[in-house]
């Protein structure tokens, strides 16, 4: 037994992945392809990959909302997840990074799953709302912009169905949000003080894991 979370070596996280995580084909191409990528940071972990297609077999997720794409690691790793009755809205910026993503989806066999919507996600967030998406969604990831992470997690609130659960990455920011600095980006500043309003809303249920760069699990009350 140990009382605290252990730091892992290259070793161990090597064979954390060698027992722990199982891909798809195209899904472990994409990953290494991304891998080799110069924003190559921005790709999740393959255990957050793991973790978030047994959340989808855990609660029979069926509607999946994801705010920052990338090159489509995430989204395919859900699409594949939830089947062929599964559907997909992403959020991007990028018209670069998500070709690779709609390449490696069309490969899947789950690009017809996914709609994305290259644009500010606040416009599209706006938008699913306006269409009368309120509570329709079963899971959203936010993994985008880090100053829009408090305006991203009220939009999904009102998206996202009771009981069912948002995830939220990077929330440690490789550990500056513990004591940030005046000399930290802003974005910084916003987590620190948006992780500090989580766990007392009651709105939701709270879980934190210590897996990647951190990621908060709320499930919506």
């Amino acid at each position: 037994m140990t009382r605290q979370t252990m730091t892992m070596s290259d070793d161990v996280a090597s064979y954390l992945l060698q027992i722990g995580v199982s891909e798809h084909p195209v899904q472990r191409a994409l990953r290494e392809f991304t891998a080799g990528h110069r924003m190559a940071k921005m790709q999740i972990a393959p255990e957050q990959g793991q973790f978030l297609s047994w959340l989808v077999g855990l609660t029979g997720a069926r509607r999946y909302l994801e705010i920052g794409t990338f090159t489509g690691y995430s989204a395919l790793t859900v699409a594949l997840a939830m089947g062929e009755q599964g559907r997909t809205v992403c959020c991007d910026m990028s018209v670069e990074f998500t070709t690779i993503a709609r390449d490696y989806w069309q490969q899947a066999g789950v690009a017809e799953r996914i709609d994305l919507y290259v644009q500010p996600a606040v416009q599209t967030l706006a938008m699913l709302l306006e269409q009368g998406g309120a509570g329709s969604f079963d899971l959203a990831f936010i993994d985008a912009d880090k100053q829009n992470y408090p305006a991203y997690y009220e939009t999904c609130l009102q998206l996202v169905r009771p009981g069912g659960i948002i995830a939220i990455d990077n929330i440690l920011l490789n550990g500056r949000v513990v004591a940030p600095q005046p000399d930290h980006p802003r974005s910084v500043h916003v987590m620190h003080e948006f992780n500090a309003t989580l766990l007392a809303d009651p709105r939701v249920s709270l879980c934190i894991l210590p897996m990647g760069d951190g990621m908060t699990l709320l499930r919506r009350l």
